[in-house]
């Protein structure tokens, strides 16, 4: 009886062991035949903090750690009291501006009128004037022959002085109008640059009252709440830390034998610890052109190979946007390179996609 228990057991742990076999061969890597390499890493991504432009106190944070934000989404407030305040100075003197300019070219139309008043004047005062001189000269005449008084040949001749006094005063009157006509003008100009000069306060202002409105750079996964609500920051302060979940890559090292055979572009499928029944595409965007020693944190492949070069493999950035609520970064997993082009992938390193 003991002889056929102890068959029975053997032959379960056969079956045991030929199972257990099984699996190993379906979840190992591929054969080391020099046609695929592979080393260890961590789902890393673009890092994008968000910092406010000026120094001021943090009025709200309308996000929390872990949040999936896109691009454009107010990620938080800064107090902008003071600024609104600003604000209004600036558009009360851009107004008090503008009607300065107003009564600047009232001013200058009303010198125009005088100026062409100041004309007409001139040209009635030439008139007189010739008027006067023809007058005198008649009176030369009629003197010669006895026929008026030297009276009125001296009063005619007054006349013709006064004529040409008023011509004068007349041009003098047109020379006064067209200084004021340059001095309104003058003033119209300064109104003009005080306008310029408040819009353009007002438009500064504008822009930092926008600045005071803090949003995501990029669409990302919100990793830190730097700061919190009604703490006090420095011009360039970080309020939020975003993970940009468009831009996931993993950093992982090869021995020199391998990494010169990786060209960027290469594929890669990535395998992670935390969800070994999937295989995730991706290429090679960088290679690093100097060697370097093995982190203490990577494990590789031999103790014996002490040099190593870092590359990156990018995941694609559809595929991030179709998994963007399952990206996480900080995963470790292994990276499998194919070296040979001619090579098909193992069935084990088929892309399976959650």
């Amino acid at each position: 009886m003991e002889i056929r228990n102890g068959r029975r057991w053997g032959a379960a742990l056969i079956v045991v062991l030929a199972a257990a076999g099984g699996l190993w061969l379906y979840l190992r890597a591929p054969a080391d035949d020099g046609s695929f390499a592979r080393g260890n890493g961590r789902i890393e991504a673009t890092e994008v903090d968000v910092a406010s432009k000026f120094a001021g106190r943090v009025a709200e944070i309308l996000v929390n750690e872990g949040d999936l934000v896109r691009e454009g989404d107010v990620v938080a407030r800064m107090d902008l009291r003071a600024l609104e305040a600003q604000m209004a100075q600036g558009e009360a003197q851009l107004a008090n501006a503008r009607s300065a300019r107003e009564t600047a070219l009232a001013q200058v139309a009303q010198r125009k009128a005088d100026g062409a008043m100041a004309e007409a004047v001139l040209v009635q005062r030439r008139t007189e004037l010739d008027v006067a001189r023809k007058t005198a000269e008649r009176s030369a005449a009629l003197l010669a022959d006895r026929a008026i008084s030297a009276q009125q040949v001296d009063d005619d001749t007054a006349r013709v002085r006064n004529a040409e006094a008023n011509i004068r005063v007349a041009q003098a009157q047109i020379a006064a109008v067209e200084a004021g006509l340059r001095a309104a003008e003058a003033q119209v100009a300064q109104a003009q640059a005080g306008i310029d000069a408040a819009a353009a306060a007002v438009e500064r202002l504008r822009t930092e009252l926008e600045d005071g409105v803090l949003r995501a750079p990029r669409s990302g996964r919100v990793q830190y709440r730097i700061v919190q609500p009604g703490e006090v920051v420095g011009s360039g302060g970080k309020i939020v830390s975003l993970a940009d979940i468009g831009d996931v890559y993993m950093n992982f090292f090869l021995p020199e034998w391998a990494a010169g055979r990786v060209g960027l572009g290469s594929e890669v499928r990535i395998v992670l610890d935390a969800a070994p029944g999937y295989v995730f595409p991706a290429q090679i965007s960088y290679v690093a052109s100097v060697a370097q020693f093995t982190p203490k944190t990577v494990e590789t492949e031999s103790e014996r190979q002490k040099m190593v070069f870092r590359v990156k493999a990018r995941v694609a950035p559809e595929l991030l946007e179709t998994y963007a609520e399952q990206v996480k970064t900080g995963l470790p997993g292994v990276a499998h390179v194919r070296l040979a082009a001619d090579r098909a992938w193992p069935d084990t390193l088929q892309v399976r996609l959650p």
